[in-house]
């Protein structure tokens, strides 16, 4: 078995995998509260004790694990900025008592989870050249801004692991320099693309229209934001037209998207296509196809055509990072151990 783990600032997914006819195969998983534990360690352990949901679990049938971690990783060891926990995988294998334990970026494992996934769990957005092949680029709102640049070496796609999401942001539009103008008040400094396009980025955005354009928040709308996820109040009226403001703020925030996801298609030049992850694309499918996306993603002038000719896709399968945590755990466990998991279950069918 494979043990996978997405690892956030709020929750921890954790799964276990096997594989069936050269495909990971889930068996359970279960997410967790991130600030309920003290250590990753912690949560390990209580997902494989099993409880009234999911069976127990023998550390010596794990194979091998991996974790997903939002920011750099290096030599093995990784400092969360939003929780308190300093990971090392030296200290994890001997906690864990599993082998083969790998940390990775969570961008990274979500660039090796797009090969693992079925066709039916992504969405086309702009169709592009559908037969291109070259490198791609991953852009991931969520709590967060993830980015990673997928490599193709003739063979495969490598994930390189980026923080990308923490450069400067760069506004195009009268609205988004006044906008920019108000955070760089707001904040004391410096605003990353990170401020504006991530589930703060809405929240930021509201605040600036609301504030500073002085656009109308009605008191039903104020009620529901006060006793509702924010986010997902002002997604949900901005796709059901029941608000203008959340309109406008959904409008902001996908040109935004747009104009950054085009801003790595023309670094990398992604002739592979754009990828949308995190968990905030899925959710505004509608918004993310009312043009204002593609237009802003489209708009790089004398580039222009060559960013028509790159598809953009949204990743609507929410395990993705836990497929691609599991992929890489066992590709380098085979490495050093000289035997797949993955090839073994093809001898079996």
């Amino acid at each position: 078995m494979i043990l996978a783990g997405d690892v956030g600032g709020t929750k921890v997914h954790l799964s276990l995998y096997d594989f069936t006819g050269g495909r990971l195969h889930a068996l359970h998983d279960k997410k967790y509260p991130a600030h309920g534990f003290d250590s990753l360690d912690a949560v390990v352990n209580k997902f494989l004790a099993g409880d009234d949901d999911i069976p127990a679990t023998k550390k010596e049938d794990i194979l091998a694990a991996c974790f997903g971690l939002p920011g750099p990783v290096r030599e093995g060891r990784l400092k969360l900025t939003n929780l308190p926990w300093t990971l090392d995988v030296r200290d994890l294998a001997k906690s864990l008592s599993i082998q083969h334990i790998f940390l990775i970026n969570d961008l990274e494992a979500n660039g090796y989870g797009i090969s693992e996934l079925a066709p039916e769990s992504i969405f086309t957005l702009h169709a592009g050249d559908a037969n291109a092949v070259g490198h791609r680029g991953l852009i991931a709102a969520g709590t967060g801004l993830g980015q990673a640049l997928l490599i193709w070496d003739g063979k495969q796609h490598l994930p390189i692991a980026s923080e990308g999401g923490h450069c400067d942001f760069a506004a195009r539009s009268n609205r988004e320099i006044a906008l920019l103008e108000y955070l760089h008040q707001t904040l004391k400094g410096r605003v990353s693309w990170e401020r504006v396009v991530s589930g703060l980025g809405i929240k930021n955005i509201y605040t600036f229209l609301r504030d500073v354009e002085k656009l109308n928040e009605p008191d039903w709308l104020r009620a529901r934001l006060a006793a509702e996820d924010p986010n997902a109040v002002i997604g949900q009226c901005a796709e059901d037209g029941s608000s203008s403001i959340c309109f406008e703020t959904m409008k902001t925030f996908v040109s935004a998207y747009g104009a950054e996801a085009g801003n790595i298609a023309l670094k990398v030049l992604a002739t592979g296509g754009i990828y949308l992850g995190g968990g905030i694309a899925p959710k505004i499918l509608k918004t993310l196809q009312n043009g204002f996306f593609t237009q802003a993603f489209l708009d790089k002038g004398r580039l222009s055509p060559l960013l028509q000719s790159i598809p953009v896709r949204v990743i609507l399968d929410d395990t993705c990072a836990l497929l691609g945590a599991a992929a890489y755990a066992e590709a380098r466990a085979s490495e050093l151990s000289g035997r797949s998991e993955r090839a073994a279950s093809l001898q079996t069918v």
